[in-house]
Formats: C-alpha cells, structure tokens, sequence
C-alpha cells in the first residue's frame, strides 16, 4: 500500500525541491484544465488490471523512481498507489482528498509595516490572496474565502482579535468566507456602498469612497476603484499599504466584463482607467499595493515565489507595467481585445455572494470553486 500524505505535506516535499513525480489518473479534460506543476497524465481505471508494463512505456517511470498520485478525490490515485506497491514500486505516496485538497492549501505569509503587521494568505492553487491586518492586538480580515479557519489561525499567530471583516468586492472565482467569519465573531462586515446595486442581498455595512474604518488606531480608507466590478473597492492602509483586490496586480489589471457581459467590457475599461489613474496612481510611489490575485497557469505554473510576498508598490506599477502607460482609448481596446476564459460556475458563484443562492453542502462548494482563477485581463505587449 502506498503511504497517505496530507496536500499540506506535499506542499512541503514540494517546496524542498524533493525529486518526485506526479501521476495524475484524470480525465482529458481535468487534467487540462487544471493540475500540479509537474504532472504526468496516466489514465487509469481501478476496475482493469493493472499493466506494469503499460504504465512503464506511457510514463516512463521505473521502481527507482518517487512517485506520487493524484486525482480528483484521493480515490482513484491511492487504487493505483496500491497497485503500483504491489507490481514493486518502493517509495509511492498518494494525496489524500486530490485536487480537491490541493485547492484548500494555504502559504501564509507575514509582512511587516511600520505601524501595522499584515498576514498574507496565499491559496496556491487557485491564486487568491486573502489578508489580515493587525495593529495593538485588533485585526482585519480582507477578502476572507471560505476556509476561515485560515484567517482565524493567522489572526491567532500574530496575537489579535478579529473586530472587522472586508470584501472588497462581489467575487466570481471563489465562495467568499467574509460575512460568516463575521457572523461567528459578532463584528461588522463591510462592502463598498456600491454593493447595492448588484442585488446583495443580506446586511453589510456600506462603506462610501474615502470612508475610514479605525481597527486599533490604524485607519483603513475605502477608495472607490471600480472596472473590474462596479463596487469594487480598494482599501488604504494606514499611509504605507493598500489592498486593491482585483483592480490591479502585479503584473496585470483586472477583467472588465464579468459582471458588465462581454459587449459591456468597455464600460468596466472605462471605469478601470479612471480608477487606476485618478485613484490608485495619485497615491505616492512609495506606496505598498497587496493584489486580490495572483497568475496560476493551467499547468500550475506561477511567476510568483511562494512563502514570499506577493506584491508591488505604486511607484513600480507606474513605470513598469506597460498598459498603465497607455492612453485613455489605448488602455481600454487592450484591455478589452482578448477576454479571457470564463472563471468555472462564476454566475453561481456570484449568485452565492451576493446572498441570492446557496450552495447545497461542502461537497458543492468544493466543487463550484476547482480550478484556478481568471480574474486577471489578457493584455498583449503593446
């Protein structure tokens, strides 16, 4: 029998740069869709006989090898790690629950301000980032996802109380965990004012451009940056950071046409420029921007390092990302040229979010959120 290990220990074996190989027993179209950097395609069904001599010639994969098995749900991949033990393959482990596990994995990250101490969540297969921010023992939370239990551990690690939750706008990739974490810890929920006009349909508290929330003595300002979505907010962190959700990344903007429909994209690139260049551009240079998202490839792959802070500083983004240097009409035609694959379910999801729907049990929610995000604007090189 091949041993069990948690998606966190794999994670690890991961990161230690451990020599191993991934066979991955989905479909076609799982596997193209969404995967572990790395990942071999072995299509295996445990009713048949398992062919050593098969397997061998369509992976290549010897006795000598170190070989770890995924597939959806840790089911399929431990029949084969079974089998793999049994035909004398020594050192074969198997990721218990899958992909499924995978997608609940979270890097977190902690990055020091001067006045305030901010927790990073990363969720590194499908790129959301999550924060808590915490100053003289009260904490925000910021974009939870629904594994709170995440942001309540990183909230414990740095020794605060959670006192206020904030979204920073309607999500379409993922279940957003903001208005429960609140519920559970009797603290207000916020959402930008704008949030009424998508039909949200349960209590927040709303806040309006340039509003500020204190949580100790840190002040957290609500800039009004709309494109990506039409409530969109993105919030200042005292004077040294901000969190701006999907308005912009690192390394790209958001799309425009999620909630506007694709004929509409323009209207998003409209409100995107101006969010970007009225709002989060007149902050100063030195300015640190912690994104909503980070790039997950299909295969995997990202350009980020993880354990390691995804971010950028206003200064950065003015002179090194190309669309931003771009005019009015030349940012919004390459914003809008190419749009992107559809995140999986998001009218579900959105419907979820904004209070109108529910998904039926965990195995739902786990379900409506595989795969990685696609929040970010397919920008050519000008």
């Amino acid at each position: 029998m091949g041993q069990s290990i948690s998606a966190e220990t794999f994670r690890d074996r991961l990161d230690a740069g451990e020599s191993l190989t991934v066979v991955d027993t989905r479909s076609d179209e799982g596997f193209v869709a969404w995967r572990v950097p790395g990942a071999i395609q072995y299509r295996y069904n445990a009713f048949q006989a398992f062919d050593r001599a098969e397997f061998e010639a369509e992976t290549g994969l010897t006795p000598e090898d170190t070989i770890v098995t995924m597939c959806a749900k840790g089911q399929t991949s431990d029949a084969l790690a079974d089998d793999l033990t049994a035909a004398g393959y020594e050192d074969v482990a198997v990721v218990e629950g899958g992909m499924e596990a995978w997608s609940a994995v979270y890097d977190h990250v902690t990055i020091a301000y001067e006045d305030f101490t901010v927790v990073q969540l990363q969720r590194r297969a499908k790129g959301c980032l999550g924060y808590v921010v915490e100053r003289d023992g009260a904490a925000a939370v910021i974009d939870a996802t629904r594994h709170t239990d995440e942001f309540r551990a990183a909230a414990d690690a740095v020794d605060s109380e959670i006192v206020a939750v904030f979204d920073t706008h309607v999500h379409a990739d993922h279940i957003s965990g903001g208005r429960q974490l609140a519920d559970e810890r009797g603290v207000p929920y916020y959402l930008g004012a704008d949030a009424a006009d998508r039909s949200v349909a349960y209590d927040y508290e709303p806040l309006s451009a340039n509003e500020v929330v204190h949580v100790g003595d840190l002040p957290i300002k609500a800039l009004s940056t709309p494109g990506h979505t039409s409530e969109m907010v993105s919030y200042l962190l005292g004077d040294e950071a901000v969190v701006t959700g999907d308005t912009i990344f690192v390394d790209s903007v958001g799309r425009t046409e999620l909630q506007f429909g694709d004929g509409e994209a323009t209207t998003g690139a409209e409100l995107l420029y101006d969010s970007l260049h009225r709002t989060l551009l007149a902050e100063p240079d030195s300015v640190n921007v912690l994104p909503g998202h980070f790039s997950v490839a299909s295969d995997g792959t990202t350009p980020i390092t993880h354990g390691e802070p995804v971010d950028t500083t206003v200064g950065t983004l003015r002179t090194g990302l190309d669309v931003l240097q771009a005019d009015r009409e030349s940012f919004i035609d390459r914003v809008t040229a190419t749009l992107p694959e559809k995140p999986p379910n998001y009218e579900e999801i959105i419907g979820i979010n904004s209070g109108r729907e529910t998904a039926d049990d965990e195995q739902a929610a786990i379900e409506l959120e595989l795969g990685p995000n696609r929040c970010a604007a397919e920008i050519d090189a000008d």
